[in-house]
C-alpha cells in the first residue's frame, strides 16, 4: 500500500495554515474613519502620520509613501539622478520589480549572482560588475534576512555610488541592530497583499537625506515643490501616492508587527533545528550580522542528491498532497522575457545578451535548490510546525514511492 499522499495515502496534515491578512475591528475602525472624514486622498492625515511613524521606526527622519513598492524603488533611482544608459547593479535572485524599477529610471539593470548561502547579492560578484557607467547597487533584502551590507556599503564608498535597499520583503528586519532600509542612501518597503505589514498595495521611501527625500516628495507628487502653487510643476512628475485609506490599514498593521516577529523568528528557529536533522534539506544559513530576521520567506535547500534524485518540482507536488504549501520560488530574473520586450519598447539595455548571461549560484537555487514557506505559515502553531517536519520526513522515508520506473 502506497504511504505518500500524491499516490492515495493519508495527507500529513487537512487543515490550512494561517490565512492572510490577518484584521479585526481596529482595520474597520480606521477605515471608517476615513470614509467618514470625506478626505480620502491628499489632504488627510493618515498618510503623514504613517510616513512619520515608519521612517521613525526604521531609523529614518523622511518617509514619502507611494502606490507600491516597484515604484518605491523607481522613485528613489530617479531622485538620485539616475537615468539613461546609467548602470544600476541588482542580484539575479530576486522578484523582477527590482530590475523593472531600473528601466522604469531609464536605465541599465547589470545582474550578479548570489551568495549560495544566504541567496542575497555576492559582494564579491557585486565588485566584479562595476564600470564607469555604474551609479548603484540595490541590494535585496531576500526574505527579511539582510544582504551583506558591510561589505556591499564599502565597496559604495570606495567607487561612489549610492546604495537603495531594496527592503520590501524585511519589514523592521535588523543588522547589527541597524533597521533595514536605513543603512544605505535610501530604503524601499512594499506593502502588497503578501508582505508582512500590508495594505493590498502601497509602498514606501524612507531615508535620512533631506535633498532626497525632498526630490522623492516632488516626483511622487505630480511634480510639484513644497511651498509651490497647486498647478505649478517645475519638474516632471507622476501621481504615486498612497491613498488615506491604506495609510489607516497600515498604521493598525504595524501594531500588530511585533508580535507578528517574534511568533516568526520562533517557528523561524524550531524548523531550521528540526529540519536540520533531515538529509538534504538544509535552511538557508543565517548571517550572524542579522541581529533581527523579518522572515518574509523561509528559504530551504534541497539536494535532489539525497532524495534519488527526485526533482524539485516532483518533491514540491509531494509536499503539497501532504497539506504542505511549498512554493518553487523565482526563476532566473535575467533569463525573463521582460528584458526582450523592453529592448522592443525602445529601451537602451546594451550589448549584453540576456540568455547567454549565467549567474550559476541564481539558477541553481531556481531549478534545483530552493523551497519556500511564506510569512503566514510561520504564524502557525507548534503542531502546524511539526506538521512540517513530518511531512518532510515521510517523504523522505518513502522516495522510493516517487521515483520512476
Amino acid at each position: 500500500m502506497k504511504q505518500l499522499a500524491i499516490h492515495g495515502g493519508r495527507a500529513t496534515r487537512g487543515k490550512p495554515f494561517p490565512q492572510w491578512p490577518l484584521f479585526d475591528d481596529a482595520e474597520r475602525k480606521a477605515l471608517n474613519e476615513v470614509l467618514d472624514s470625506g478626505v480620502w486622498g491628499i489632504g488627510g492625515s493618515k498618510v503623514a502620520e504613517f510616513e512619520k511613524q515608519f521612517a521613525e521606526s526604521h531609523g529614518c527622519q523622511h518617509g514619502i509613501a507611494v502606490v507600491n513598492g516597484t515604484v518605491a524603488l523607481g522613485l528613489a533611482l530617479l531622485s538620485a539622478g539616475v537615468g539613461p544608459e546609467d548602470e544600476v547593479i541588482v542580484p539575479s535572485y530576486t522578484f523582477m520589480a527590482t530590475a523593472s524599477a531600473v528601466l522604469f529610471a531609464r536605465a541599465v539593470p547589470v545582474f550578479v549572482d548570489i551568495d549560495p548561502d544566504t541567496y542575497c547579492m555576492d559582494p564579491r560578484a557585486l565588485e566584479a560588475a562595476i564600470t564607469r557607467k555604474t551609479k548603484a547597487i540595490i541590494p535585496v533584502h531576500l526574505g527579511g534576512h539582510l544582504a551583506d551590507m558591510d561589505e556591499i556599503m564599502r565597496i559604495a564608498r570606495q567607487h561612489s555610488l549610492l546604495v537603495i535597499e531594496d527592503a520590501c520583503q524585511a519589514h523592521y528586519a535588523e543588522w547589527n541592530g541597524r533597521k533595514a532600509g536605513s543603512i544605505g542612501h535610501m530604503g524601499c518597503f512594499s506593502f502588497q497583499s503578501s508582505k508582512n505589514i500590508c495594505s493590498g498595495e502601497g509602498g514606501i521611501v524612507i531615508t535620512n537625506d533631506a535633498t532626497l527625500a525632498d526630490l522623492c516628495w516632488s516626483f511622487h507628487n505630480c511634480g510639484r515643490i513644497t511651498g509651490g502653487a497647486w498647478y505649478e510643476h517645475p519638474r516632471m512628475g507622476w501621481n504615486m501616492r498612497l491613498s488615506q485609506f491604506q495609510a489607516a490599514i497600515l498604521l493598525t498593521q504595524m501594531q500588530r508587527a511585533e508580535a507578528h516577529l517574534r511568533k516568526r523568528e520562533e517557528n523561524a528557529h524550531y524548523l531550521t533545528e528540526r529540519l536540520s536533522r533531515i538529509d538534504g534539506i538544509e535552511a538557508l544559513r543565517r548571517d550572524a550580522r542579522v541581529s533581527r530576521h523579518s522572515y518574509h520567506l523561509f528559504i530551504m535547500k534541497y539536494d535532489p542528491a539525497a532524495f534519488a534524485g527526485i526533482r524539485k518540482e516532483h518533491f514540491i507536488a509531494a509536499m503539497h498532497a501532504e497539506g504542505i504549501p511549498l512554493a518553487r520560488g523565482y526563476v532566473p530574473i535575467h533569463k525573463e522575457g521582460y528584458l526582450t520586450h523592453a529592448r522592443k519598447l525602445g529601451y537602451r539595455l546594451g550589448n549584453v545578451d540576456f540568455q547567454l548571461l549565467t549567474c550559476p549560484v541564481a539558477e541553481k537555487a531556481c531549478d534545483e535548490e530552493a523551497l519556500w514557506l511564506t510569512q503566514n505559515v510561520l504564524l502557525g502553531t507548534m503542531e502546524d510546525m511539526d506538521s512540517i517536519i513530518a511531512a518532510f520526513r515521510k517523504v523522505k522515508e518513502n522516495i522510493g514511492e516517487l521515483v520512476e520506473p
